[in-house]
């Protein structure tokens, strides 16, 4: 997955009024669609063998005794841990690769009558070329359902699965849903190796991980480090056209890594590894399994997953943006409150647009759940559910207003 850095210099005014675009370029961070997915079973996930048990309570004169983080070392006397785990989960992890076939357009000029006077047969015709990418992916059922990250097999008009035994196999892609970047595939095979699925809403900073993957075209590599945070949202990141709250991890992870499991100490996986940013050290970031799971479900029951959808852009409010906004904006909008989320653009026959949203207004509570900052709206749109009404408060010249908003289906993505 891409990501990208915003351009934060202010632009030029329009003296007629501020550009839809002006808040996105200025601040760096813009939200235009939200997403979420309900819960579903997670039964599709086979399980095997796992140790889902909360460890035993630690001794009260420890500290913090209300946080357990698991072993580093099993029972802190072995070393090896990391080729245990290698080579119990190994068998489960398989490389992806895929291609599509790109046409160019002929431009319209060279249809004209006029051009086809000068250049006859000569006119030049459609020309094709196929991409290829490779990437990473782990077994979720022995019937050979596969997860990887959209991006992998985005658009690809073949996708191949080889296995760590050396066998390859054609797969078909089930769905992808770009905006948490999770996708599933199907092979023609049955008795596979499984991963075991961990916990993802119970880790620490600090714990111990391994990836596996393909980086590079490098087969089976594996390397290791820790959790280095949670809960990055997606434009702590720049991708900001996502709806994943991060795992953060200094385990190494290249292109090809992407769609690998991120796994804990006893082998289960916790994360897909799927990001990087470019041009750092020790940065790299994983989807948490729970939300993984989530998504691969419905996928695999319905190829699509339906995100609830306002049709905002916003940005969190703090006294330095509220000071910028003046500097720039003058008396074109008046924004009397210090904190909230402001909204800078609202989409044209969206649910914000009927719901009677405007430029301006400053978010303060979702279904009276207070709200300071973009990524708890975010949170809070994501758990609503598709048609049903959502009561929200909003600050509009000093007054508060209260709205219900009905979340509609995030539009398809079109192609560019």
């Amino acid at each position: 997955m891409k990501t990208t850095n915003h351009d934060l210099a202010p632009k030029k005014i329009d003296p007629r009024g501020l550009p839809q675009r002006f808040w996105m370029l200025l601040y760096g961070v813009a939200v235009v669609f939200l997403g979420s997915c309900s819960l579903v079973p997670a039964k599709t996930f086979e399980t095997r063998q796992s140790d889902t048990q909360a460890p035993k309570t630690i001794e009260s004169n420890q500290p913090n005794p209300g946080i357990v983080p698991p072993p580093i070392l099993s029972s802190s006397e072995d070393p090896n841990f990391v080729v245990k785990v290698v080579q119990q989960v190994g068998p489960a992890v398989v490389r992806i690769d895929s291609s599509r076939t790109i046409t160019s357009r002929v431009p319209d000029e060279f249809n004209d009558p006029f051009f086809r006077r000068f250049f006859g047969d000569a006119t030049p015709q459609p020309r094709q070329r196929v991409e290829r990418g490779s990437g990473s992916g782990f077994i979720i059922n022995s019937s050979g359902q596969i997860v990887t990250n959209s991006h992998v097999v985005d658009g690809a008009d073949r996708v191949t699965v080889t296995l760590k035994d050396g066998r390859t196999f054609d797969g078909k892609v089930l769905g992808e849903d770009p905006v948490t970047d999770v996708a599933t595939i199907k092979i023609d095979a049955n008795n596979l190796p499984t991963l075991s699925v961990g916990n993802s809403d119970a880790l620490q900073p600090g714990e111990a991980v391994i990836a596996i993957g393909n980086p590079l075209g490098l087969n089976n590599t594996v390397t290791s480090g820790i959790i280095s945070a949670t809960g990055r949202s997606s434009s702590d990141i720049g991708a900001s056209d996502k709806r994943v709250d991060y795992i953060q991890t200094d385990a190494a992870i290249n292109p090809g890594n992407s769609g690998g499991p991120l796994l804990n100490v006893r082998g289960q996986v916790i994360a897909m590894n799927t990001a990087i940013i470019r041009g750092a050290q020790g940065l790299g970031f994983a989807i948490p399994i729970n939300t993984v799971q989530k998504i691969a479900q419905q996928l695999i029951a319905t190829g699509k997953v339906d995100h609830p959808y306002l049709g905002v852009q916003m940005v969190t409010l703090t006294p330095e943006n509220k000071e910028r906004i003046k500097n720039i904006a003058g008396d074109r909008l008046n924004i009397t409150a210090d904190d909230g989320v402001l909204l800078v653009e609202i989409v044209p026959r969206s649910p914000a647009s009927v719901a009677g949203l405007r430029v301006g207004d400053v978010i303060k509570s979702i279904n009276s759940q207070p709200v300071t900052k973009i990524e708890e709206v975010q949170k809070l749109v994501e758990n609503s559910k598709i048609g049903t009404k959502l009561p929200i408060q909003v600050e509009r010249n000093g007054q508060i207003v209260q709205l219900g908003i009905q979340p509609a289906a995030l539009p398809a993505r079109r192609e560019g």
